[in-house]
């Protein structure tokens, strides 16, 4: 393979941080996955994180905003949210139950995803969320 070749193609997108963007996001996850099987669970992860960036973070505040990356090979599809920060704390799975109304989205997606993981960044926090479209090599992906 040529050194300046790479077998994934990475995509990114800033929205600013009105709650109707979030359904821009997913749009635009749908249209860039068009046809491929995991195309719903990834605009359901895009969802969910972009809606935690609006809701939890400054990225909601006047002029917020919200940063999506998605990376797309024959292995595996990435999604990436970053927020503007502010929340004072990290985004972090928990389990709730049944009946809370907040704190079950991120939990959510730990279940669709593969793998998740969460990034400090200038100022605030990316989360990634992983699908293995095939194994990986040398074994279980986890």
């Amino acid at each position: 393979m040529h050194e300046y070749t790479s077998t994934a193609r990475v995509w990114g997108l800033t929205c600013p941080g009105f709650p109707e963007e979030v359904s821009r996001a997913r749009r635009w996850t749908r249209d860039i996955l068009r046809g491929s099987p995991w195309a719903e669970d990834a605009e359901l992860i895009v969802s969910e994180l972009s809606a935690n960036a609006i809701l939890h973070t400054a990225s909601g505040q006047d002029s917020g905003s919200f940063h999506l990356a998605l990376a797309v090979s024959a292995q595996a599809i990435a999604l990436s949210v970053t927020d503007d920060g502010g929340a004072g704390t990290a985004p972090k799975v928990e389990r709730q139950d049944q009946e809370a109304e907040h704190g079950r989205g991120l939990g959510m997606v730990s279940v669709i995803a593969h793998r998740v993981v969460v990034h400090e960044t200038d100022g605030g926090h990316t989360v990634t969320a992983e699908l293995f479209t095939a194994p990986p090599r040398g074994g279980h992906p986890c």
